[in-house]
């Protein structure tokens, strides 16, 4: 058995996970925000992942059940007051007055969700109301827009410029297109959440807020503390900073 250290950014560790299952992984432990270490049997065509990872650590590891450690590593959490995120494999029902979600190994892993996620979750309870109109920007895996549905969204879109992405959140919601924000209505949604970086809020800042109509929401994170300020100068009229460990949720109110 070997195993391949990988560097990754958050925004798009969660996909990389999924490739890295369909490569054929035996178990992926997360070993800091930015590197992971995937398993993998000898039969498994190294050099083929080193040429597609060329920056990747390889390393020689001892028979192990690995596939046991990563889904013992991955428990079930509660998230905010209403949400339950469950492994595929276990059964656990949710506590009274929470919706269960299930969390595929593919994409989450190590201890649990992302801080950014349970910061978009907890702030989806706050601000979804009966009926309305919600966009997920950069949706990934699928689990806001899923969860926006779940809090009584009349109408939740999805979007994604990437088409693996795009299959994986096909899976949990329904209205999905290729694309990002650019290609939506102006004043069509009274809710937009985007957990993109930093980079890709500031560059669709005009998008973003055009989106909304007046009084939406928008929240935005995937972005850390230090970066806040530079979200902020992007979106105008924040109203609100949420922290979570080093990173952080803004919540936009659109006049």
């Amino acid at each position: 058995m070997f195993s391949l250290v990988i560097e990754t950014d958050p925004e798009h560790r969660d996909l990389l996970v999924a490739e890295l299952w369909e490569e054929g992984s035996a178990g992926i432990v997360e070993l800091d925000d930015y590197h992971l270490r995937a398993f993998f049997e000898e039969a498994v065509d190294r050099e083929g992942l080193l040429r597609r990872y060329p920056d990747a650590i390889p390393r020689t590891e001892e028979l192990h059940d690995w596939v046991g450690t990563a889904r013992e590593l991955l428990q079930p959490m509660t998230v905010g007051a209403r949400f339950f995120l469950a492994p595929e494999w276990r059964d656990d029902p949710a506590p009274p007055g929470r919706f269960r979600i299930v969390i595929n190994p593919g994409l989450a892993f190590g201890t649990g969700v992302h801080e950014t996620t349970q910061l978009c979750l907890e702030a989806l309870e706050d601000h979804v109301k009966a009926g309305i109109a919600v966009l997920d920007v950069g949706t990934g895996s699928g689990i806001l827009a899923q969860a926006a549905r779940l809090l009584g969204a009349g109408h939740v879109i999805a979007c994604d410029a990437d088409p693996v992405a795009i299959e994986i959140a096909r899976e949990r919601v329904e209205n999905v297109f290729a694309g990002s924000v650019d290609a939506v209505c102006s004043h069509a949604f009274d809710l937009v959440v985007a957990n993109i970086s930093p980079e890709v809020i500031v560059q669709l800042a005009p998008d973003l807020l055009r989106a909304l109509r007046v009084g939406g929401i928008l929240l935005a994170s995937g972005f850390e503390r230090n970066e806040a300020g530079v979200v902020r100068q992007a979106l105008g009229a924040v109203t609100e900073t949420r922290f979570k460990g080093n990173w952080a949720l803004s919540v936009t109110r659109c006049n």
